[in-house]
This record gives C-alpha cells, structure tokens and sequence, in this order.
C-alpha cells in the first residue's frame, strides 16, 4: 500500500485531484451511494430545476460496468499519461495556466454538452488535454497498440477512433469543434516566459541541459557597430 500511496503522491497536483475524482465519483455511483441519475448531465435539470452540480459530476463520473469498464480505463490511463506530461513539461512551474487551460476546455466542453444533450462529459475533457499534447509535440513519432507508430499529431483522431469503436461515444460530434479551443486561444493571448512566448517554450529538463551545455540560456545577439562605421 506504501508503494501505491508514494505513486499517488508523485502524481503532479492538479492531475492528482482531477484523477482521484475520477476514480471516487464512479466508484460513489457504482455504491449505490448517490442515484447515478443526479450525475449525469441533464440540460432539462441543469437548466430548468437548478441542479448546478451536474456539469461538475458529469465531468468526472462514467457509468463502469461489464460493458464499459474497459473504455474507463483506458481513458483514465489517458488522463494519468497525458495530463502529467501536460503539467511537468509545458505547464512545467505554471499550475494556474494548467488550471485555467483546463477550466477554459471545461467550459467549452460544457457549452457543447448542453447544446448538443451530450450527458457524460469526461471523455471529452481528457480527449481536449491530449489533443493539446498532441499539438505541442506534433512531429514525435509515438506508439500505438500493434507496434503501430505514427506522428503525434495523428494520436487524438487515433484514439477518437479506438474509443468508438470499444465504446462508441456522442463526443465524436463534439471533439473537431471544442478540442482545438484552447490552442487557438493561445494564439490570441500568448504567454511570456524567459523572453520566449506561445506554445514553443521547452520543458524545464531541456532548459536546463541547454544552461548546462554554455551559455546559462543567453542568446549570442552577435557584434554590434556604431553609426556611421563602414
């Protein structure tokens, strides 16, 4: 049980709670401790008899069962994989931009949900983090099951595949429009970090080879002249 607890601990923050409540909200449900009917995402209740907690239970319960367990953790090795390369790498020392890029997906995530009566919401919110893995780190070739390998920036449609297929999921409709949301809404508002902005800012492991290999980070601007000089 130590073992799991250290694993569990070495889990980044935010990935750590997203992916414990991902894992009690299901379990409550399969209990029989709360109806899995008031977790669901119901746009009738949600709008009309103000259960405001559904967007918030939908996002992290999936109905686990003999037909579905295997789409559940899959999807939750997914979230686990993806959301702590996400954290330390990217969003390595920034967890409130980890959080506000989750928050912004979420929002759109829920925006869709009501509009197109999608009820179980989880699915698509791991599938958006991929999706912004899969942006950052387009041109690395990754393997797939089979011995499959293609480029990273094929893996979201690959696994949007693999998860209707296995399970066969309303997020199909949802993923080409909501998942790209956050990546444009980097390009609008680029972050500013080290004198380096956008998306191209290298995880903290290869800013510190490159400080280690000469030059403590600092660009060689070259020569400059005076005015006037030939």
């Amino acid at each position: 049980m130590s073992d799991i607890g250290d694993w569990f601990r070495s889990i980044p923050a935010i990935t750590r709670y997203w992916f414990a409540a991902t894992v009690a909200v299901p379990l409550v449900g399969k209990l029989g401790l709360i109806s899995p009917a008031y977790l669901f995402l119901w746009p009738e209740a949600f709008l009309y008899r103000f259960q405001i907690w559904r967007p918030i239970t939908a996002t992290f319960y999936f109905p686990v069962g003999p037909g579905t367990g295997f789409l559940y953790l899959v999807n939750l090795y997914f979230l686990y994989q993806y959301s702590t390369r996400l954290e330390t790498g990217a969003f390595d020392g920034r967890p409130a931009d980890y959080l506000f890029m989750l928050l912004f997906n979420w929002i759109c995530i829920v925006i869709t949900g009501l509009t197109m009566d999608m009820q179980l919401l989880m699915i698509p919110l791991i599938m958006s983090v991929l999706y912004v893995w899969a942006q950052l780190n387009r041109d690395m070739i990754v393997s797939f099951w089979f011995g499959t390998r293609f480029k990273a920036c094929y893996l979201p449609w690959v696994i949007l595949g693999f998860n209707y297929i296995i399970g066969g999921s309303d997020f199909v409709l949802f993923f080409p429009f909501v998942s790209p949301s956050f990546c444009t809404r980097y390009r609008w508002l680029p972050s500013r970090r080290g004198g380096v902005s956008g998306f191209g800012v290298p995880p903290a492991s290869m800013r510190r080879a490159a400080d280690q290999n000469g030059g403590g980070g600092r660009h060689n601007w070259g020569q400059g002249f005076r005015l006037g000089d030939q």
